[in-house]
Protein backbone atom coordinates (compact mmCIF):
# COMPACT_ATOMS: atom_id res chain seq x y z
CA UNK A 1 0.00 0.00 0.00
CA UNK A 2 1.45 3.41 -0.92
CA UNK A 3 1.69 6.39 1.42
CA UNK A 4 -1.21 7.92 -0.56
CA UNK A 5 -3.50 5.19 0.81
CA UNK A 6 -2.49 5.73 4.41
CA UNK A 7 -4.08 7.99 7.00
CA UNK A 8 -1.80 10.57 8.61
CA UNK A 9 -1.87 11.28 12.34
CA UNK A 10 0.09 13.58 14.60
CA UNK A 11 1.90 11.98 17.54
CA UNK A 12 3.26 13.86 20.52
CA UNK A 13 6.80 12.83 21.39
CA UNK A 14 8.38 12.67 24.80
CA UNK A 15 10.82 15.53 25.58
CA UNK A 16 13.97 15.34 23.42
CA UNK A 17 12.86 12.00 21.94
CA UNK A 18 11.80 12.91 18.40
CA UNK A 19 14.62 11.02 16.66
CA UNK A 20 14.18 8.00 18.95
CA UNK A 21 10.43 7.97 18.27
CA UNK A 22 11.04 8.26 14.52
CA UNK A 23 13.50 5.35 14.57
CA UNK A 24 11.16 3.13 16.62
CA UNK A 25 8.13 3.93 14.45
CA UNK A 26 10.12 3.16 11.30
CA UNK A 27 11.20 -0.20 12.81
CA UNK A 28 7.48 -1.03 13.13
CA UNK A 29 6.98 -0.19 9.41
CA UNK A 30 5.17 3.09 10.05
CA UNK A 31 5.91 5.85 7.58
CA UNK A 32 6.99 9.01 9.46
CA UNK A 33 7.69 12.61 8.63
CA UNK A 34 9.77 14.76 10.98
CA UNK A 35 10.59 18.13 9.35
CA UNK A 36 13.82 19.60 10.72
CA UNK A 37 15.21 23.15 10.63
CA UNK A 38 18.65 24.53 11.31
CA UNK A 39 19.11 27.41 13.69
CA UNK A 40 21.96 29.19 15.37
CA UNK A 41 22.03 29.11 19.15
CA UNK A 42 24.45 30.30 21.76
CA UNK A 43 26.08 27.50 23.74
CA UNK A 44 28.92 28.04 26.22
CA UNK A 45 29.48 31.56 24.93
CA UNK A 46 29.80 30.45 21.28
CA UNK A 47 27.32 30.39 18.43
CA UNK A 48 26.66 26.90 17.05
CA UNK A 49 24.38 25.52 14.34
CA UNK A 50 21.84 22.96 15.57
CA UNK A 51 19.14 20.99 13.79
CA UNK A 52 15.83 20.64 15.60
CA UNK A 53 12.29 19.55 14.70
CA UNK A 54 10.17 22.28 13.13
CA UNK A 55 7.18 21.24 15.23
CA UNK A 56 8.93 20.68 18.54
CA UNK A 57 7.41 17.70 20.35
CA UNK A 58 5.45 16.31 17.39
CA UNK A 59 5.91 13.84 14.53
CA UNK A 60 3.62 12.91 11.62
CA UNK A 61 2.83 9.19 11.31
CA UNK A 62 1.12 7.42 8.39
CA UNK A 63 -0.94 4.36 9.28
CA UNK A 64 -2.33 1.69 6.98
CA UNK A 65 -5.55 1.18 8.93
CA UNK A 66 -6.37 -2.04 7.03
CA UNK A 67 -3.32 -4.00 8.23
CA UNK A 68 -2.13 -2.02 11.27
CA UNK A 69 -3.80 -0.57 14.34
CA UNK A 70 -3.00 2.98 15.35
CA UNK A 71 -2.99 1.78 18.99
CA UNK A 72 0.58 0.50 18.49
CA UNK A 73 1.79 4.10 18.16
CA UNK A 74 0.83 5.03 21.73
CA UNK A 75 3.00 2.22 23.13
CA UNK A 76 6.05 3.08 21.00
CA UNK A 77 9.15 4.14 22.94
CA UNK A 78 9.61 7.91 22.51
CA UNK A 79 5.91 8.64 21.92
CA UNK A 80 3.67 10.16 24.58
CA UNK A 81 0.38 9.80 22.72
CA UNK A 82 -1.46 10.44 19.49
CA UNK A 83 -3.17 13.82 19.30
CA UNK A 84 -6.80 12.86 19.86
CA UNK A 85 -10.25 14.38 20.22
CA UNK A 86 -13.01 12.46 22.02
CA UNK A 87 -10.64 9.50 22.43
CA UNK A 88 -10.22 9.19 18.64
CA UNK A 89 -6.95 10.18 16.96
CA UNK A 90 -7.26 13.34 14.88
CA UNK A 91 -6.58 12.82 11.18
CA UNK A 92 -4.13 15.27 9.60
CA UNK A 93 -5.17 16.26 6.06
CA UNK A 94 -3.04 14.40 3.54
CA UNK A 95 -2.64 17.54 1.44
CA UNK A 96 -1.02 19.38 4.36
CA UNK A 97 1.50 16.60 4.98
CA UNK A 98 2.34 16.32 1.28
CA UNK A 99 2.86 20.09 0.96
CA UNK A 100 5.21 20.05 3.95
CA UNK A 101 7.07 17.05 2.50
CA UNK A 102 7.42 18.71 -0.86
CA UNK A 103 8.86 21.83 0.74
CA UNK A 104 11.28 20.04 3.04
CA UNK A 105 12.45 17.43 0.56
CA UNK A 106 13.13 20.24 -1.90
CA UNK A 107 14.90 22.65 0.45
CA UNK A 108 15.84 20.41 3.44
CA UNK A 109 15.38 23.36 5.77
CA UNK A 110 13.12 26.37 6.15
CA UNK A 111 14.16 29.08 3.71
CA UNK A 112 14.65 32.71 4.72
CA UNK A 113 11.98 35.13 3.57
CA UNK A 114 12.93 36.53 0.17
CA UNK A 115 10.99 39.77 0.46
CA UNK A 116 13.45 41.33 2.94
CA UNK A 117 17.05 42.17 2.08
CA UNK A 118 19.78 43.75 4.22
CA UNK A 119 19.41 47.54 4.19
CA UNK A 120 15.64 47.52 3.54
CA UNK A 121 13.47 49.76 5.71
CA UNK A 122 10.53 47.94 7.27
CA UNK A 123 7.66 48.81 9.60
CA UNK A 124 6.58 46.55 12.42
CA UNK A 125 2.89 45.72 12.09
CA UNK A 126 2.32 44.03 15.47
CA UNK A 127 3.80 43.66 18.91
CA UNK A 128 5.11 46.25 21.38
CA UNK A 129 7.00 48.14 18.65
CA UNK A 130 4.07 48.49 16.25
CA UNK A 131 4.61 51.28 13.68
CA UNK A 132 8.34 51.52 14.49
CA UNK A 133 10.57 51.77 11.44
CA UNK A 134 13.67 49.57 11.40
CA UNK A 135 16.48 48.56 9.07
CA UNK A 136 16.91 44.91 8.03
CA UNK A 137 20.31 43.63 9.11
CA UNK A 138 19.94 40.04 7.87
CA UNK A 139 17.45 37.19 7.49
CA UNK A 140 17.71 33.86 9.30
CA UNK A 141 16.68 30.35 8.15
CA UNK A 142 13.98 30.10 10.84
CA UNK A 143 11.80 32.82 9.21
CA UNK A 144 13.20 35.46 11.59
CA UNK A 145 14.53 38.80 10.42
CA UNK A 146 17.28 40.59 12.36
CA UNK A 147 16.54 44.32 12.58
CA UNK A 148 18.24 47.43 13.84
CA UNK A 149 15.67 49.57 15.68
CA UNK A 150 16.49 53.01 16.98
CA UNK A 151 15.32 53.24 20.59
CA UNK A 152 16.15 56.25 22.76
CA UNK A 153 18.91 57.45 20.43
CA UNK A 154 20.79 54.16 19.98
CA UNK A 155 20.35 51.24 17.60
CA UNK A 156 19.23 47.97 19.13
CA UNK A 157 19.43 44.61 17.37
CA UNK A 158 16.27 42.45 17.58
CA UNK A 159 14.91 39.35 15.83
CA UNK A 160 11.31 39.54 14.59
CA UNK A 161 9.17 37.04 12.70
CA UNK A 162 8.84 37.92 9.01
CA UNK A 163 5.06 37.87 9.32
CA UNK A 164 5.22 40.86 11.70
CA UNK A 165 6.89 43.18 9.14
CA UNK A 166 6.03 45.09 6.02
CA UNK A 167 8.38 46.76 3.59
CA UNK A 168 8.39 50.55 3.37
CA UNK A 169 8.79 51.76 -0.19
CA UNK A 170 10.15 55.15 -1.10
Amino acid sequence: MSSCDKIWYLAQTKPNSAKIAEMNLNRQDFHTFLPMIEETIRRNGKFVEVTRPLFLGYIFVAVDTVSTSWNKINSTYGISRLVSFNEKPAVVPQSLVFQLMQHFYTYTKLQPPNQFKPGDNVALISGPFVDFVAEVEKTAPNQRVWLLIEIMGSKTRVAIGADHLKTIYG
